[in-house]
C-alpha cells in the first residue's frame, strides 16, 4: 500500500492485491463495497493521515478505484470543500452499529481506457514460459481478443490484446495468470503506437494462438 499526496485535498493510493488478501477481500467483495471493505478504506485514511499528513475528519470525501489489469486498484481520495464558508461540511463518515458507511464511486480502467492492452515480458523465455502454462490452464483465448501481436523492443518482449473483449469470463483469469511472467503496460494506449512503430514484429495476427500450436 502506497500514498502519494497530489495537492491539499487530493491523494492516491495504490492498493495491491497482496494487500487485498491480507485483508482477506477478493476482487468481487472489493467491488461490492463489503463491510470489509469499507473497514479497509477506514484504514487507509488513518494509515494516509499517518504518514503524509491527510486529515479526513469532518470532511466529506470521494473515493475513486480504478481496476488495473493487472489486479491492483488505483484510489484517488478527493477531500471535499464546501461551496460556501459558513456553510457546514458533511461528514463522510457516520457511525451506524459500530461500523462507518463510506460512499464510492468506482470506475474500471476496462470500460475507459482504450480496448487495447499490452503487457512487457523481460526475455523470451518468459514469454515462452507463459505461452506453456496456458495449455495446462486451458483457457478460452477464442474471443478475447480480436488480434495479439507479439513485439521486440528495447531488449524486452511485449504482448498486445488488440480490441480486448473485456465482458468475457476468461479475461480476468488471464490478466491474473500472465502477471506471473510480464508486467502491465501502464498508459498503454499511448505506449502501443510507439511499439507497433520502433518495435519489432516477432509474430503477427494470432500471436497467442500459433505460440500454442508450436511451443
Amino acid at each position: 500500500m502506497k500514498f502519494e499526496k497530489l495537492n491539499d485535498n487530493k491523494i492516491r493510493i495504490i492498493l495491491t492485491n497482496k494487500d487485498l488478501n491480507e485483508n482477506h477481500i477478493d476482487y468481487h467483495s472489493f467491488m461490492s463495497n463489503s463491510v470489509e471493505t469499507q473497514d479497509l478504506f477506514l484504514d487507509m485514511l488513518e494509515k494516509a493521515e499517518e504518514e503524509i499528513g491527510f486529515v479526513t475528519k469532518d470532511y466529506k470525501i470521494r473515493i475513486d478505484a480504478l481496476a488495473m489489469m493487472d489486479g491492483d486498484f488505483i484510489l484517488t481520495v478527493t477531500r471535499m470543500l464546501p461551496e460556501v464558508e459558513h456553510e457546514k461540511r458533511e461528514p463522510i463518515k457516520e457511525k451506524t452499529s459500530s461500523k462507518y458507511k463510506i460512499k464510492v464511486k468506482r470506475k474500471s480502467q476496462n470500460l475507459q481506457d482504450s480496448t487495447d492492452i499490452a503487457y512487457r515480458f523481460l526475455n523470451f523465455d518468459d514469454f515462452y514460459d507463459f505461452v506453456s502454462g496456458l495449455h495446462s490452464a486451458q483457457f478460452d483465448l477464442k474471443k478475447v481478443a480480436t488480434s495479439t501481436k507479439l513485439y521486440s523492443y528495447n531488449c524486452a518482449f511485449y504482448l498486445i490484446f488488440k480490441n480486448v473483449n473485456f465482458e468475457h469470463e476468461a479475461i480476468k483469469k488471464i490478466s491474473s495468470y500472465i502477471t506471473e511472467f510480464a508486467s502491465f503496460v501502464n498508459n498503454s494506449d499511448v505506449f502501443i503506437p510507439k511499439i507497433m512503430e520502433s518495435g519489432k514484429l516477432i509474430m503477427k495476427n494470432n500471436a497467442l494462438m500459433n505460440a500454442l500450436k508450436h511451443f
